[in-house]
């Protein structure tokens, strides 16, 4: 069984988060069942932009972080408090643990900056939110990033992407990583994903 730890700061968008819970999910049950999604915080209870509350399944102290094969990681919005969350020392800390073991790390949109601000981006190729208006790739480049305007962009073991529109596309992107290109060929194909 792949453990993938969906980590959560406060302020994090329930639809990002949720497209890792339920394609690795579909694959539990319909694909070729190797995949558990555990999620983790800082607080009991997390506040997601726009007010939705969740309880993530573990807090960060709690968990050892060698027991798991993969990170994943949505975004949120500065308003509702997301970066104060995703730059603390502690998420920083898991963010460096993944990198170190080579193994794979998916974000959706600025989650991507959460990497830059640890450091693991420096000369790599990335992306984030991209709109026209936003000033969100000048950041992640001013963390040493090599930006790459695209929708997802993929650089060793690591998955970043432009907008929140890129969420399942990114969670396949996952899947693909930590099972094989045949078993997300089926579980796209279960969900609808033709």
């Amino acid at each position: 069984m792949k453990k993938i730890m969906l980590l959560l700061a406060n302020g994090f968008e329930a639809v990002e988060a949720s497209v890792f819970t339920d394609v690795l999910g579909w694959n539990k049950w319909e694909g070729d069942g190797t995949t558990e999604v555990v999620t983790v915080g800082l607080h009991t209870q997390l506040q997601c932009t726009w007010n939705f509350k969740v309880t993530p399944e573990k807090l960060l102290h709690e968990i050892d972080l060698a027991d798991f094969d993969a990170l994943a990681i949505p975004g949120g919005f500065e308003e509702a408090g997301f970066y104060e969350d995703a730059f603390s020392e502690e998420f920083q800390r898991v963010v460096r643990h993944f990198d170190d073991q080579q193994k794979p790390i998916a974000t959706i949109c600025v989650a991507s900056l959460i990497l830059g601000h640890s450091g693991i981006l420096h000369n790599r190729q990335a992306t984030t939110y991209n709109h026209p208006t936003s000033k969100r790739l000048a950041q992640l480049a001013s963390f040493g990033a090599t930006v790459v305007n695209e929708r997802i962009v993929q650089t060793d073991h690591i998955i970043t992407s432009s907008n929140p529109g890129t969420g399942f596309d990114v969670a396949f992107c996952l899947l693909e990583t930590l099972t094989s290109t045949s078993n997300t060929a089926r579980v796209k194909d279960l969900m609808g994903f033709r």
